[in-house]
């Protein structure tokens, strides 16, 4: 999983980031409301763990602001703010999960686990293909596919569409996390390696030219 966490204390987040990425997740940190929006208007996060106290904004603003734009981006409170109205408060303004400081860090990778199944169910099924987000693996008729740490995100981020097509600049958002360098082919060299990888369902991922990539589901992908 990919996961960014906001909070203005460089002491939590360097161990929020550092034992989320011992656990095998990606990690990025942001300081403030400001630092959080730009971060997640880039895309390809999993779950936003997010102080409620910030320097420049509330966790709330950033937390409606996200809704009012239709981003439905797991979000976890993490914050010192325990009284009963304040939990309830979190999670009517659409928060999935609302966890008190101090804890322990065993308990937010569990939370964190739970949301992301709660939203996305413990694994996707495309065609011939079945992919668990949360384990982290992806089956090929009962086999499992040897995929890299990145061509398996690559996989995730296409299945999650549903058959939408993603261009190259969505990808490079969501799997990746950069803008898009109109000089760079790694999407197209990541897709190539993908396909390989799938062997047999490898026309499964379709190149929609002048478009970007999708991967086609139901019985046609088989």
């Amino acid at each position: 999983m990919r996961l960014l966490v906001v909070d203005d204390d460089p002491r939590l987040r360097d161990y929020v980031g550092r034992g989320l990425r011992e656990a095998g997740h990606e990690c990025e940190t942001a300081a403030d409301g400001a630092e959080a929006r730009a971060a997640v208007k880039a895309g390809g996060f999993d779950v936003v763990l997010l102080d409620v106290m910030l320097p420049d904004e509330d966790g709330w603003s950033v937390l409606n602001d996200l809704r009012s734009q239709g981003d439905e981006t797991p979000v976890i409170f993490v914050t010192a703010r325990d009284a009963v109205a304040e939990r309830v408060r979190g999670l009517d303004a659409g928060a999935d999960d609302y966890l008190i400081k101090p804890f322990a860090f065993d308990e937010l990778l569990a939370r964190v686990t739970a949301v992301v199944r709660r939203r996305q169910g413990s694994a996707m099924v495309r065609g011939p293909l079945r992919i668990d987000p949360i384990d982290r693996h992806a089956d090929l008729g009962g086999h499992r596919i040897d995929l890299s740490p990145r061509e398996f995100d690559l996989l995730v981020a296409l299945a999650r569409a549903d058959g939408r097509t993603l261009s190259r600049p969505d990808l490079l958002r969501s799997v990746w996390g950069i803008e898009f360098d109109p000089g760079t082919n790694t999407v197209d060299v990541h897709v190539g390696r993908l396909r390989r990888r799938l062997g047999s369902a490898a026309s499964c991922i379709q190149t929609v030219v002048g478009e970007g990539y999708r991967l086609q589901s139901g019985e046609a992908a088989h």
